[in-house]
């Protein structure tokens, strides 16, 4: 089969299951594949987008991906340009996120020989599966619920001049990915808990909600920013080992991965039955271990005690009462998160900005929040905000100043929808400042590694708009005349050695205020 009609082949089948978004980065070895979805855009069939760095694009097709829950194929050209796909693939692989790359690569017998461009991309992206396709083939069961890769040898002649209407008839449909399985029994205890982790398992967050009040439990969750009734700042409030044991629940439900703070992790590990609820146990976390584990949520007949619930309540209350914050990264934080409007979508960058939130920010409700979750990098986040912005009428980011100067590259390619980036700036890795290794000789050079650039500038350079905030009025007020487009925000905090010793203040003074009100001074 030539190189047009095979790529014509997978294109039709692609569209035909469903995948509606494609990135490409421009190649020679991918044009066939190029060229048929230029094709298929001029006919309204699918989203055509092109980004020139294959690690950005997949990223932007990662973020699409998210947003739509559903396949976004990513494609590039053979070489190390594949190999760029490997970092977004792990996330998408441990996060169970649709995505699909599509790597163009030489005809098999030009494998070992030294020829051009060449290496063995079979496998290059494990542990997510490989297909190697080198002749038509019908590809109806490859799309599962996770990602995939497809391997296209394509030999020359790599155009043609076929203008067969090979569109013709194409009759796109939804593709059913759910699996259907029959709702586990397990035995609630009168003390339960939930714990949500941010990604929540790929579980509605509605579902969860519905599934703690059931019980009469409480719920904690690492995104605050999606259960309103969650309860606020458990995990300060946690830090401290007599009120975590005061609270302490017979038993635990873990929703998806904490991944975020070690006193909701000790909370977890310290209660006598843990029960996990995750479908990502059964192929990625297969090690992982619990009294019970399932892929759905369990039902079971409630008994809740009367006064768990309000026990929790009135902590989560006097937790709200005694929270006072000056300027900082986290004030910030609670800023955004309470002033951005209802219906947006919100990226939250790994590292600082999701532990404040989780830590800081107040329950609400009226957003959609994403993050990278599955192994946490700082890499693409800036691209995957993008994509996510395609799918919303307006969204928001917030990441740090490592973290965007990461991704940096994704500006060559900026986003053409309504989408606000907040900058934490605090010179340097600031998370860094918060471990143990922040008293270290050689800390500055090997953890706190400072930029020293104005961020401004530096965004200003790609022709984008970009504005400085300082202080708390300044930007509640940006957020009420945000402006449509593409806008930076660089929120200039305290330096992060300042900012680490105000969190120890903060969470000493909260805790202690907890400890008089609970009868534990």
């Amino acid at each position: 089969m030539n190189s047009t009609s095979l790529a014509r082949s997978v294109i039709r089948q692609l569209i035909e299951d469903g995948v509606s978004d494609f990135v490409i980065s421009p190649g020679s070895r991918n044009a066939p594949l190029s060229i048929a979805l230029y094709e298929a855009e001029n006919l309204g069939l699918v989203n055509l987008y092109v980004r020139i760095d294959e690690r950005g694009a997949a990223f932007f097709a990662l973020g699409l991906s998210k947003a739509s829950n559903n396949y976004v194929a990513v494609i590039c050209t053979s070489g190390t340009a594949a190999a760029n796909f490997h970092p977004a693939i792990l996330e998408a692989y441990h996060s169970a996120n649709k995505l699909l790359a599509i790597t163009a690569d030489r005809p098999a017998h030009l494998r070992r020989t030294g020829a051009n461009q060449t290496t063995l991309q079979v496998g290059l992206l494990e542990p997510v599966p490989s297909i190697d396709i080198a002749s038509s083939m019908d590809l109806s069961d490859v799309l599962s619920n996770g990602p995939v890769h497809l391997n296209i040898q394509f030999d020359e002649p790599l155009l043609s001049d076929d203008r067969t209407a090979w569109l013709a008839g194409l009759s796109p449909r939804t593709k059913n990915l759910s699996m259907d399985e029959m709702q586990a029994h397990f035995s609630p205890k009168a003390r339960g808990l939930v714990v949500v982790g941010h990604d929540r398992a790929g579980l509605p967050k509605e579902e969860i909600a519905k599934f703690a009040d059931a019980f009469g439990w409480p719920l904690i969750a690492e995104d605050p920013l999606s259960f309103p009734t969650s309860i606020a700042h458990a995990a300060l409030v946690m830090t401290d080992p007599d009120l975590r044991a005061t609270l302490m629940p017979e038993q635990v439900v873990v929703v998806g991965r904490p991944t975020l703070s070690r006193s909701i992790s000790a909370l977890i590990r310290e209660c006598a039955e843990v029960i996990v609820v995750d479908p990502r146990t059964a192929t990625v976390d297969t090690d992982r271990g619990a009294s019970q584990i399932f892929s759905s949520l369990p039902i079971g007949d409630a008994s809740p005690e009367a006064d768990w619930l309000v026990s929790w309540e009135q902590m989560s209350a006097l937790t709200n009462g005694a929270m006072e914050l000056d300027w900082s990264e986290q004030e910030a934080i609670r800023t955004i998160t309470s002033n951005i409007p209802e219906g947006s979508g919100l990226f939250i960058g790994s590292s600082r900005p999701i532990r404040d939130i989780e830590e800081y920010a107040d329950p609400r409700s009226g957003i959609t929040t994403f993050a990278n979750r599955g192994l946490a990098g700082i890499d693409g986040n800036i691209s995957c905000a993008f994509g996510i912005a395609e799918k919303f009428e307006r969204s928001y980011a917030i990441v740090g100043d490592i973290t965007f100067l990461h991704d940096l590259s994704a500006l060559v390619n900026p986003s053409t929808a309504n989408l606000t980036i907040f900058i934490i700036n605090n010179n340097g890795g600031g998370i860094f400042n918060t471990l143990p290794q922040s008293g270290v000789e050689g800390f500055e050079k090997l953890f706190g590694t400072p930029h020293d650039l104005d961020l401004a500038k530096v965004i200003q350079g790609f022709g984008n708009s970009v504005s400085k905030v300082k202080g708390v009025t300044d930007l509640a007020h940006l957020i009420a005349h945000n402006a449509s487009g593409l806008n930076f925000v660089v929120v200039e905090v305290p330096d992060r050695v300042t900012n680490a010793l105000s969190l120890k203040s903060v969470t000493q003074s909260l805790v202690s205020a907890l400890r008089i009100g609970s009868n534990l001074a």
